[in-house]
């Protein structure tokens, strides 16, 4: 039986609950004497661990347990998708604090190491008093959380300008940044921090506490922003990407969406996807299927949503079965790693660049939110493997030149600079790149907590 236990605290929104799940799987394999107890709401556990193929056997010293999500009894969402994280930020810590007891007595272990998503700067406090390793997990992009990082600095530096073009040129590296560019929480008015701001500025604060802060990325994609940030943290380890070091379950292909691509040159098809939690407002879905159709150009959409609520009768009709394929779900890995995909119409999430990164695709932007615009800016002014749509949103005029620019002009340069980036990805997963390194780490972190 096992004596060595580990409590994991999930963030239970966006994409974040899964990557922190895959990163435990693979250290439950690197340690299966090791009993791994993951705390998150039961909303978020269920869709996961469903989702979770244990083809590998890790999940057998992995066992989900459910917090309180703090949402009131018949609870109707509302048109505000943040109004759910801050009743659950409310319920924080406590909530955690009474699962974990739940955890101890029902294992009978006490708990020898916590594993939190990154954004539970209390975590920190909560491993002080139990006396236990404390490791965060960042699941977004190093130059983000250096902002959150060095967030009392850029307020004291900027708080005199309010150019939205005055640049970032005091940290070293940031100088094509901008202030336009800054994930929201960064830059606010006096005393007017969110809850959901407060916790990212309190996160600043804490995370160099940490034992380590593991991040989903590879020391290769910004070694400038690396060498800040192994500076600010004890121990800073880049475990990913988790595209290569922890990929998700292979899921059936029910729309035919890899057979369809199949039928097409290469480079040539548009993909187009925003992820799980944004679908652009409907009049820039209207102007964007304008641009699709006008162009010509071969697109496969993953679509959430009514369909019937965004798109005439007459867009279908004329598009899908000739140029487009409209779906539900994609397997987006797959996609973006087929040949005849040429461009990816994003939201600039993380995950999705580290994906297109990965299948060695061009990007055209459309930020909405969080991190999204610096990732953006990461990708038009730095790497220089997309572009952003004019005027950051999507319309008729606008879209055409994105994808002309990528397809027909700009897309070769793109995607040989992509595939350098590829191969430096896939040299840090290799064994004894720096992401096995650092990997191998972390798990040694596990290894050594108290019996």
């Amino acid at each position: 039986m096992s004596s060595r236990h580990v409590a994991v605290l999930a963030f239970p929104f966006g994409s974040h609950a899964g990557p922190l799940l895959s990163l435990v799987r693979n250290l439950a394999k690197a340690g299966p004497d090791v009993k791994f107890s993951f705390l998150s709401t039961a909303r978020s556990n269920g869709i996961i661990f469903s989702k979770a193929d244990d083809g590998d056997g890790s999940f057998r010293n992995i066992k989900p347990y459910d917090v309180n999500d703090g949402l009131p009894q018949g609870y109707v969402p509302s048109r505000n998708p943040v109004e759910p994280v801050e009743l659950f930020l409310k319920e924080t810590p406590e909530n955690f604090t009474r699962a974990l007891e739940m955890v101890e007595a029902e294992t009978g272990l006490k708990v020898g190491c916590l594993i939190s998503d990154a954004f539970f700067w209390f975590a920190g406090d909560m491993a002080d008093k139990m006396n236990v390793p404390w490791i965060s997990l960042w699941t977004a992009a190093p130059r983000s959380l250096l902002l959150h990082v060095e967030t009392d600095a850029i307020r004291q530096a900027l708080k005199t300008n309010r150019s939205g073009d005055q640049t970032l040129d005091f940290l070293p590296g940031f100088s094509v940044i901008r202030k336009v560019d800054l994930p929201e929480g960064v830059i606010v008015s006096e005393n007017s921090e969110s809850p959901f701001e407060k916790l990212l500025h309190k996160m600043g604060h804490k995370l160099p506490q940490a034992t380590a802060v593991a991040i989903n990325s590879f020391q290769q994609i910004d070694p400038e922003t690396l060498h800040l940030l192994k500076a600010r943290f004890k121990k800073f380890l880049n475990v990913g990407p988790f595209t290569l070091t922890c990929p998700s379950p292979s899921r059936p292909d029910n729309h035919g969406c890899l057979e369809w691509l199949n039928k097409h040159q290469p480079s040539t098809v548009v993909y187009i996807s925003f992820g799980t939690v944004i679908t652009p407002p409907p009049h820039e879905i209207e102007a964007f299927a304008e641009a699709l159709e006008a162009s010509g150009f071969p697109f496969l959409w993953s679509f959430r949503g009514s369909v019937e609520n965004f798109f005439s009768k007459g867009f279908m009709d004329r598009t899908c079965g000739t140029i487009g394929k409209l779906v539900p779900w994609a397997p987006q890995v797959q996609v973006l790693n087929h040949s005849s995909v040429g461009a990816f119409v994003t939201h600039c999430g993380w995950n999705s660049i580290l994906e297109s990164i990965g299948g060695g695709v061009p990007m055209i932007c459309r930020p909405f939110f969080g991190d999204q615009k610096l990732n953006m800016r990461m990708v038009e002014a730095v790497w220089k493997i997309g572009v952003q749509v004019e005027g950051g949103v999507f319309t008729k005029s606008g879209t055409i030149d994105a994808l002309q620019r990528i397809l027909l002009g700009e897309g070769k340069e793109m995607r040989e600079r992509l595939g350098v980036m590829k191969k430096l990805a896939y040299e840090a997963v290799s064994s004894g790149g720096t992401s096995t390194n650092d990997f191998n780490t972390l798990v040694g972190i596990v290894n050594q907590i108290k019996m």
